[in-house]
């Protein structure tokens, strides 16, 4: 099953390392293009029972010669003893690889995204020893992607833009834009996008959208998520419309002055094969009695 949106928030970065380069220039700064990504190991835990994991972990080098770290952490809500946690693991990573840490914050609402981009000052306030600057990408810096055009050059920011964007009402949009965009892709490479786009939305009310257009835009997709999606999005489908071809089928009835035996009333709105319901609505508008609609002749 689809899991949640922490990890598509920080795994696109896995899977796409080259997306940092688009969301460091969208947050004003200039790293040089890297040469190589490492994913590196995330378990940051000591020799002691306290067990400290970042989300994501990249080393970037870059065509300068420089090299530095990434952590990319997924956080959906404000959590006070974070601050703390984020300090020890670039405190800790700059101990263990000497190689300068940056931590990049993934958020998905606005009030998150603005704690998390406050600054934390670590020690007395006569003079801080330590000050923690994370980044963050989130709905209030994200771009909005709604241009099939500009979501095909750049498929992983789509996808950071829907997952970032999944609780604004613009992501409808976006995620048109990005099933558009994915129809002409390979499979394998739209397949990823599709699951974290999946992941990201998680429960929201746009992940039913995104199951819909990937049952109908990209029917022809065979992966397992592609079928489960599709399988889900088909069962929303027929649960909007079945009920109104049902009542559409009673009102051809009833204005045709035709009783409606209350077995064939609830024949009618339980039925859940779309096929069936067509061939009743069209006999509706023929049928001698209601009991007739449902011959097979």
């Amino acid at each position: 099953m689809v899991s949640s949106p922490h990890e598509a928030m920080h795994r696109i970065f896995q899977e796409y390392p080259e997306l940092f380069t688009g969301v460091s220039r969208i947050l004003g700064l200039d790293f040089a293009p890297p040469t190589s990504v490492t994913v590196l190991p995330t378990d940051l835990t000591e020799a002691r029972p306290v067990e400290r994991r970042v989300d994501t972990l990249l080393r970037f080098d870059t065509e300068d010669g420089d090299s530095f770290l990434l952590a990319v952490e997924a956080q959906g809500k404000k959590d006070p003893a974070k601050p703390a946690s984020w300090a020890y693991y670039l405190s800790y990573l700059y101990a263990k690889y000497q190689l300068p840490p940056l931590l990049l914050v993934v958020c998905q609402d606005r009030a998150t995204a603005e704690w998390a981009s406050r600054p934390v000052t670590i020690g007395p306030g006569q003079w801080p020893a330590l000050t923690l600057r994370p980044l963050v990408a989130g709905p209030h810096n994200m771009p909005v992607i709604t241009d099939p055009a500009q979501a095909r050059k750049d498929l992983a920011m789509a996808t950071l833009s829907a997952i970032t964007h999944a609780a604004d009402p613009s992501v409808d949009g976006i995620l048109k834009a990005l099933s558009t965009a994915l129809r002409d892709t390979p499979e394998t490479i739209a397949h990823p996008i599709v699951e974290l786009t999946a992941q990201g939305l998680g429960t929201r009310p746009a992940a039913q959208q995104w199951r819909k257009l990937v049952a109908v835009d990209l029917s022809f997709f065979t992966s397992p998520m592609s079928e489960e999606l599709r399988d889900e999005g088909r069962a929303e489908v027929r649960a909007e419309v079945l009920p109104m071809v049902a009542e559409a089928i009673l009102m051809f009835l009833e204005q045709r002055g035709i009783d409606i035996p209350d077995d064939a009333r609830e024949r009618i709105t339980s039925c859940d094969d779309p096929e069936t319901m067509h061939h009743w609505l069209t006999r509706s508008a023929t049928a001698p009695s209601a009991e007739a609609i449902f011959d097979q002749a």
